[in-house]
């Protein structure tokens, strides 16, 4: 008769997938039975942490993470440029040259939003302090955070996963820098506590960030706050906003849910001004 290794057989026990704790099994967590609870874990280990610092109001920061400072864009534009010496035929390579040119001149949006975050993390509005809030990356993110930084303040990073790998810029505050996987969830943290948003150029991202709050504040899912868009000449350009009112699909007073303004002091001038006449409201 065979002899029974019985320490073998426990040990194997112990190392099989049914065995481990469900916590602690990132293989079982990964189902797709199980993205109730990866949702919930990730809506409360961000509230559990703003909870723990006693953040309650921010002001929400919006942008393009192309739009990098003067000095990068310009070390973009001749990296590409010597691309381009070498592939002159490169069709792609002179669209990337026009894009890097372009973005090399809206360089001045990172020098706004810098100069926003450090005024916002100076002062008072209601007095209330608001804490700086980006989505974590580079770019206006990058700059926003900061300014938040050079300020002496906490700030908070809210980055996500994607395909092309986007890490934390290294000026949030690290026990506020957090990862989503879930777009959805990341955007309810940006709304939650949210008293103000500043919205610069940007693209996808920002556009769906802008209207996930436009459309927010619209329905009164979200008590009417300052929405300032950064750059009338490029929001014009972009989106007809009037046009909307004129074809109908929005009304006329949807026009007043957001203010434009060309420099960080005018920003949070409207920001001031909106709470000379309101009230902060109650969390949603």
């Amino acid at each position: 008769m065979k002899k029974t290794d019985k320490k073998a057989m426990v040990e194997k026990l112990r190392r099989s997938g049914s065995y481990r704790k469900a916590y602690a099994d990132y293989k079982f967590l990964s189902r797709d039975e199980l993205r109730p609870v990866r949702l919930q874990l990730e809506l409360l280990k961000p509230e559990m942490f703003l909870e723990r610092y006693k953040v309650k109001d921010t002001v929400v920061i919006f942008g393009s993470a192309r739009i990098w400072s003067k000095e990068d864009a310009l070390t973009r534009v001749k990296v590409i440029k010597k691309l381009l010496a070498k592939d002159p035929a490169s069709k792609m390579l002179r669209e990337s040259l026009a894009a890097a040119k372009s973005l090399l001149r809206d360089a001045k949006y990172y020098d706004i939003a810098r100069e926003f975050a450090k005024i916002a993390s100076s002062k008072t509005c209601a007095r209330r302090r608001l804490i700086v809030v980006t989505g974590g990356g580079p770019g206006i993110m990058e700059a926003s955070n900061r300014g938040a930084w050079e300020a002496g303040a906490r700030s908070i990073g809210l980055n996500i996963t994607l395909p092309m790998e986007q890490g934390p810029n290294p000026y949030v505050s690290p026990e506020l820098c957090f990862r989503f996987h879930y777009f959805a969830v990341r955007k309810m943290h940006f709304v939650m506590r949210s008293r103000a948003f500043v919205v610069f150029p940007g693209g996808f991202g920002t556009m769906d960030e802008l209207f996930e709050v436009l459309t927010l504040v619209q329905t009164g899912k979200k008590s009417r706050l300052p929405i300032v868009l950064i750059g009338e000449k490029y929001w014009g350009s972009v989106i007809n906003f009037r046009n909307m009112a004129r074809c109908g699909v929005i009304s006329r007073k949807d026009l007043q849910l957001f203010n434009f303004a060309e420099t960080a002091q005018e920003a949070w001038k409207i920001i001031e001004d909106f709470y000379r006449h309101h009230s902060f409201g109650d969390e949603e």
